[in-house]
């Protein structure tokens, strides 16, 4: 017992330090728990207040993350943090790109961005009259060319997230769902919309 508690001491008692340089071009400005990268392709700003016992600053040119008494989680989260800060540098420099093919068997899907709305429409899905509506996130563009979306943006959550919004909105379920041996000697239904390639824009 003793030897576990001195080892749990020894642990909570490690220092993590972590540097991020920010490259030619690209500004960081940190206020509190509010990080902003401004960079060639545009602005994101985060807020890190659900982040404790981290501290962030700017250091010689250098993003530094500091903890102390550090656990395994703690660990964990400033790794997370740390790669969180890098998406948004490489954001501003580089941009994401998120390519999505429509796949189906007999009914064509008619899809439309309604930039009022900040939403993709989604028609005939399965030959269904209804439409059905996925949001994109601000921010983020979406355009369509023939059987293919485009998701483009700075913020990797925000391109990453309106690609699972347009995925989920023609997930199949109950039973069309996908079936991987299939149903009577067939694939099963695979119409919707995947995701094939992430990329960055330049």
């Amino acid at each position: 017992m003793l030897r576990a508690s001195l080892g749990d001491l020894a642990l909570k008692a490690e220092y993590v330090r972590r540097e991020l340089e920010i490259p030619s071009g690209v500004k960081v400005a940190i206020d509190g728990q509010r990080i902003r990268v401004d960079g060639p392709l545009g602005s994101i700003e985060k807020d890190v207040s659900h982040i404790k016992n981290v501290e962030v600053r700017l250091e010689n040119g250098k993003i530094v993350l500091e903890a102390f008494m550090v656990e395994k989680k703690t660990y964990s989260i400033v790794n997370l943090l740390y790669s969180l800060i890098n998406n948004m540098i490489k954001g501003v420099q580089k941009g994401y790109r998120y390519k999505m093919k429509v796949v189906y068997a007999h009914f064509p899907m008619n899809i439309k961005v309604d930039e009022k709305n900040n939403i993709v429409v989604i028609e005939n899905f399965l030959g269904r009259r209804g439409k059905i509506t996925a949001r994109i996130v601000p921010g983020i563009k979406v355009k369509v060319e023939k059987d293919e979306v485009v998701i483009e943006g700075v913020d990797k959550e925000a391109v990453a997230q309106t690609a699972a919004n347009i995925r989920d909105a023609v997930r199949l379920r109950g039973k069309y769902r996908l079936c991987p041996h299939g149903r009577e000697g067939g694939p099963g239904v695979l119409d919707g919309i995947y995701v094939y390639a992430r990329e960055h824009i330049r």
